[in-house]
């Protein structure tokens, strides 16, 4: 059941308040899903808190949840393109429509993300002797990504996109390795396979993937981002920006736990490389 469908078949148990809401909803769906929390709560004339319990009494997560939700109930889809796009969208209406779909998107990812865990990952990372990163497909441009991020952290860090060598590198990790295993879905079968062989070999492993996914079994630790999205239909886009996030996230944890020492280093770093660019234009 959608969203619509559900907001239609609950009308008896919205209040006085939440039905104002869902006249609006159900009179404009598509106005909504590019509308701020306060403008909707202003056309349906009740206060945003109203707004937020309306969300929740749909099951939703809150706003942009909700939006996201909505945006999903309403597009018919383009396959292997994006479902919330049209075939008779213009390029202004597809640009707000991927740019609006990737903010609610990363919004409902923020709120899913464990920070008791990211505290304990960013711990291990900081301690371990060497770090890993990989992925597949369009998941191996982010563990890349972690590379060029970790790299200037003076620890050893692996990147590898061959699957081969993937493999002979969780063959040759110890106890104090961690691996970090990136797949949105969490089904990839080469990339479940990393997990074991790096658990048999004792290091410790991060997926950044789906709860309860082949996956997140095989990993000590799981940092789960809940991003819908139908994969089996087109190239996912936000789920990558939702784990680009995420890994600015444990590279922020690993500068601010090394200090100010470290900070300096850094620093340093970024120092050096001013010369490989052009000066800004006054």
């Amino acid at each position: 059941m959608n969203i619509l469908e559900k907001i239609t078949q609950n009308d008896d148990v919205f209040s006085k308040s939440e039905r104002k809401v869902a006249d609006i909803i159900l009179a404009d769906p598509q106005s909504v899903i590019h509308s701020s929390i306060a403008t909707l709560a202003k056309l349906a004339d009740v206060s945003e808190p109203t707004v937020n319990r309306f969300c929740r009494r749909l099951d939703t997560k809150g706003y942009p949840d909700f939006k996201l939700h909505l945006a999903q109930s309403l597009a018919n889809g383009t396959p292997y393109v994006n479902r919330h796009i049209d075939e008779s969208d213009g390029t202004q209406e597809y640009t707000n429509k991927i740019f609006e779909s990737t903010m609610a998107s990363l919004e409902v990812a923020r709120q899913s993300v464990d920070v008791g865990t990211v505290n304990r990952v960013v711990d291990l990372l900081t301690q371990a002797n060497k770090i890993s990163f990989f992925g597949a497909g369009a998941s191996a441009s982010v563990a890349h990504d972690a590379l060029n991020k970790f790299f200037r952290f003076n620890v050893p860090v692996v990147y590898f996109e061959d699957v081969l060598m993937q493999r002979m590198s969780c063959m040759n990790c110890t106890d104090h390795d961690v691996i970090v295993l990136i797949s949105h879905t969490g089904r990839t079968k080469s990339t479940v396979e990393l997990a074991k062989l790096a658990r048999s070999n004792d290091a410790v492993v991060v997926g950044i993937t789906s709860a309860d996914s082949p996956l997140a079994h095989e990993c000590n630790y799981v940092l789960s981002l809940e991003v819908p999205e139908d994969t089996d239909l087109y190239m996912p886009m936000a789920s990558r920006i939702a784990q680009l996030t995420l890994i600015d996230v444990l590279a922020t944890g690993f500068t601010l736990r090394r200090g100010n020492r470290f900070r300096e280093n850094l620093k340093r770093v970024k120092d050096t490389l001013r010369g490989s660019r052009f000066d800004k234009k006054s």
